[in-house]
């Protein structure tokens, strides 16, 4: 076997194959014999057909079969034997596929970019401290509170907060527009909706009552035929509602499940703990990660790149209703997110290999009854995590993770910093953009 690679890039490679005739032949031969004896053909009996016939009826079609699988055979024994690691499937391509010669194919393919990781040592990385406080658990129970509210038709002025149920009527210089005019459509003031100015204006209004409301569409407003442009909107307001809390007592608790009011506080406070520690793990990783990335600048096989961009826009795609979702995204809209996380994962690969980080079992454990901790039944979903390969990698990709931030912060200067829930919630959120 004779084989050639040309360099078509940094990381592209180009590597020719050729294949002795005599060794393809060999096995044609091989399959033909035993094809012969149970081959039918009219005018022979079945175990008696020449090879003669044997070899022009069925020899090209043969011949394809055993190039195709030589091809597939012989390719991981000529990467070794350049010393060559493919990132993603080679494209194979036949080049030369006739019977008596020598068979010849081309193998195109990216390979993984060869480099050492920046240190990181010196670098400042900032890690927050929080604590739940009675005042944010009192703000989560508000929440679940608003979750179940109901409303309630008061005769009074509408105010922030209510729903108002409204007819209207809008115009543009006059003349009504498309998607313009509704009647019995519920609004809550404050929720933003509407373009601006829509909403407040209702407050002080009650029911049985019109105003016309001056406004204006914004600039970047998705509808092209009305963006920019003044508008008047005649409303009458029908219906003025309120919204009516629960209490927080025993009922409302075993309404979520739970026993009593008591031991909803508990489950909240607890989950909030939970939410909260995977917050400062989460904000940790994204900085640390954001360093590697700072000091490691890499270039990435197209191959990958491609296949993370088409995996985000099948995802994308799923959430969106998959099947009965004509639209597709343009794969461009994935391209950023996609080379980060290409990156990211060929500079943690080689932090792993090169400091021989192994997975921790008992990590592993802990990370997968974390992970099941929420759910009703804990013990079936460790249970199933161990039983789904998938699953299971998944979990061991997260705790190596861990453990390569962890290898990171043991270079780094460690500062610590105070933040409240809500305020690194809202950290949380601004990495995550």
């Amino acid at each position: 076997m004779q084989v050639s690679v040309e360099t078509t890039g940094t990381l592209g490679r180009r590597m020719t194959v050729q294949i002795p005739a005599e060794r393809i032949d060999q096995e044609v031969e091989s399959r033909l014999k035993s094809l012969s004896r149970s081959a039918r053909v009219a005018g022979f009996r079945p175990g008696k057909v020449p090879m003669k016939v044997v070899q022009q009826r069925y020899g090209r079609q043969v011949h394809l079969e055993v190039a195709g699988d030589v091809m597939s055979s012989t390719l991981q024994e000529a990467l070794s034997q350049q010393n060559l690691r493919p990132a993603g499937e080679p494209k194979l391509e036949p080049r030369t596929v006739e019977q008596g010669k020598a068979l010849e194919y081309v193998a195109v393919f990216d390979v993984f970019p060869e480099f050492e990781p920046v240190s990181l040592s010196g670098i400042t990385l900032e890690k927050p401290v929080a604590s739940i406080a009675e005042q944010d658990i009192v703000a989560m129970l508000d929440k679940l509170r608003q979750q179940r509210a109901s409303w309630e038709q008061v005769a009074r002025a509408a105010q922030k907060g209510d729903q108002v149920t409204v007819d209207f009527t809008g115009t543009i210089e006059g003349a009504e527009f498309s998607g313009g005019s509704g009647s019995g459509m519920k609004l809550e003031i404050g929720s933003n909706r509407l373009i601006d100015g829509f909403e407040e204006k209702l407050i002080g209004l009650k029911a049985g009552e019109e105003a016309t409301l001056d406004l204006r569409f914004p600039d970047d407003y998705h509808s092209a035929d009305v963006a920019g442009k003044p508008v008047q909107f005649k409303v009458k307001v029908t219906s003025v509602d309120a919204q009516v809390l629960p209490e927080i007592d025993d009922d409302f608790a075993k309404s979520l499940g739970v026993d009593s009011a008591s031991a909803l506080r508990d489950e909240v406070a607890k989950n909030m703990g939970r939410e909260l520690e995977q917050m400062v793990t989460a904000v940790v990783k994204e900085r640390a990660f954001n360093e590697l990335l700072d000091r490691n600048k890499i270039e990435i096989p197209e191959t990958l790149l491609n296949e993370e961009i088409d995996r985000l826009a099948n995802e994308s795609h799923e959430q969106l209703g998959g099947s009965n979702q004509s639209v597709k995204l343009p794969r461009h809209l994935f391209e950023d997110r996609a080379r980060r996380r290409v990156s990211l994962g060929l500079i943690i690969g080689e932090i792993i290999k090169r400091n021989g980080i192994q997975v921790d079992p008992e990590r592993v454990r802990r990370t997968v009854e974390s992970l099941a901790a929420s759910y009703e039944n804990p013990d079936e979903v460790v249970k199933w995590y161990y039983e789904n390969r998938e699953a299971m990698t998944s979990a061991q990709s997260l705790v190596l993770e861990e453990q390569v931030v962890e290898w990171i912060l043991s270079q780094a200067q460690v500062e610590e910093k105070t933040y409240t829930f809500d305020e690194l919630t809202e950290v949380r959120k601004t990495l995550n953009a």
